[in-house]
């Protein structure tokens, strides 16, 4: 019997533990999706453009408006996932960009997608691209932190355990893969490890301050040219 038991027990306790972990879904793509990708593939495409490529982080940054040049292309679509980048990745591959930023995943985080899904996306990423664009320079940017205290994006908020793992992982995959990281959590973490408030209103999502520090970094780091 207690055999019996046993083999009940680590029978259906897989599956509870398998089930649990299987609570995501790929194929979730925001209601703007389709409209914005469809804007994307419509617009005309230039072996110097620099391409902004994630979620509303970087909708939202409006950069060829910021950094003063058209060659600053906004591939950002608010509630995209890494899933969804992938679905519409050939859009960015056809242009044969001369840069591209990437910076996706915490909606990933906030659908409970695995790390190593992410991971793996990510890597899947790098070699489309490289496939289809070799010239195309690749800069991933590190998921920046969030900030409970502000009470509006409560799944999206105290996955920083995730966040470091997986800002890490890009830093070690980029040895391998042969891209290369930006780091930009150091500059908008506070002490105890959240989102600088005068950076978010939200808790996620920048402010003009957070995006204008967003901007100095890659301008510092020589990434973009800022004319401000």
């Amino acid at each position: 019997m207690k055999t019996v038991a046993l083999f009940t027990f680590l029978l259906f306790g897989s599956c509870a533990v398998f089930a649990q972990e299987a609570k995501w879904d790929s194929t979730i793509r925001p209601d703007i999706y389709k409209a914005r990708v469809d804007l994307f593939r419509s617009l005309p495409h230039s072996r110097k453009d620099v391409v902004f490529l994630g979620n509303s982080l970087t909708f939202w940054a409006d950069w060829s408006d910021m950094l003063g040049d058209t060659r600053y292309k906004n591939r950002g679509i608010p509630g995209d996932m890494t899933f969804g980048v992938l679905e519409r990745l050939d859009e960015v591959i056809q242009g044969k960009p001369a840069k591209v930023f990437i910076l996706i995943g915490i909606n990933d985080l906030a659908r409970n997608v695995p790390d190593s899904i992410i991971v793996r996306n990510y890597r899947r990423m790098v070699r489309r691209i490289k496939t289809g664009s070799p010239k195309t320079r690749i800069y991933f940017q590190t998921l920046l932190p969030t900030n409970d205290s502000f009470q509006k994006l409560k799944s999206h908020y105290n996955k920083e355990e995730h966040i470091r793992f997986l800002n890490s992982t890009l830093k070690e995959m980029a040895a391998t893969e042969s891209f290369e990281v930006i780091d930009l959590h150091p500059h908008f973490v506070d002490e105890t490890g959240k989102l600088r408030k005068e950076y978010t209103w939200d808790g996620v999502h920048l402010t003009l301050a957070g995006n204008r520090k967003w901007a100095e970094v890659l301008s510092n780091g020589g990434y973009v040219k800022w004319k401000r």
